[in-house]
């Protein structure tokens, strides 16, 4: 395994094959800052890169916040207005990042996720959530738009639900999400550990190789038409019938074993 990226923001720990990213600033209410973005796209990746890592758990740290949002103190000061618009991109790459990371990610929602931490909590494949956390786009209530996290709410959630968020500006529960289907699970602030760990090890249980190419293939043929996509989906049908991890799944099926998946 290689050696992880030096970090100011975020802490990197590796347990077997989980990767486990925590925005590491809970007195700040784990803030997205310029040097936290930074972070968070050099920790992911590693994770990427990194072949024994097969699944990502990203959290905040703290019991308050898994991520209050932007820090707002860091981003201007001497930079002009080109500068900030430019260093404000970040953000969007790393959601694009995250969308191509190749490796499924559990969002472990152990706080309060607000704004751009909103976007970053439903930019996670999975969530697991306290009862006690909310969710919401406040910005309307400080004449600012969420511009920059619209694209991950509407693929995650109805739009008229979007809409409400962003016009109203109201906290929303994990439970009311979790009726729309953003939130998968919602556990107990003394559970979120074990039930956020036992996600996490299913996923490694299972072929990355088919992994990776099937959640490549679900984000992408979001964005295409009906027969674009059809054509896609069938085209990745063969790639993944391809692989040795397949024919072992198949193998194993009819010996009535569990399958020793490889990653190739």
């Amino acid at each position: 395994m290689s050696a992880a990226p030096p970090l100011s923001d975020v802490l990197l720990e590796v347990d077997g094959a989980i990767a486990t990213v925590t925005l590491n600033r809970p007195e700040q209410r784990n803030p997205l800052s310029s040097s936290m973005i930074r972070d968070l796209r050099l920790a992911l990746d590693w994770c990427k890169q990194e072949a024994a890592v097969s699944v990502v758990v990203l959290t905040g740290a703290g019991d308050r916040a898994f991520c209050a949002g932007a820090d707002l103190s860091s981003f201007g000061g001497e930079q002009s207005p080109l500068e900030l618009h430019h260093d404000r991109h970040a953000l969007a790459e790393l959601f694009m990042e995250m969308n191509e990371i190749g490796k499924p990610i559990v969002g472990r929602i152990n706080g309060h996720a607000l704004a751009g931490g909103f976007g970053l909590a439903c930019a996670c494949d999975l969530l697991v959530s306290v009862e006690s956390a909310t969710f919401g786009t406040p910005e309307i209530n400080v004449g600012v738009w969420p511009m920059m996290i619209q694209a991950i709410l509407c693929r995650k959630l109805p739009m008229n639900v979007v809409l409400e968020m962003i016009l109203l500006g109201d906290r929303w529960t994990a439970a009311q999400l979790h009726q729309y289907g953003l939130v998968n699970r919602i556990v107990p602030a003394d559970q979120l550990d074990g039930e956020s760990h036992e996600l996490a090890v299913k996923v490694t249980e299972k072929s990355t190789a088919i992994m990776r190419l099937g959640r490549d293939a679900f984000y992408r043929q979001q964005d295409m038409d009906f027969k674009a996509a059809l054509e896609y989906l069938h085209s990745q049908v063969a790639l993944v019938t391809m692989t040795e991890d397949s024919a072992e799944g198949r193998k194993a099926f009819f010996e009535k074993r569990k399958p020793r998946f490889t990653g190739r």
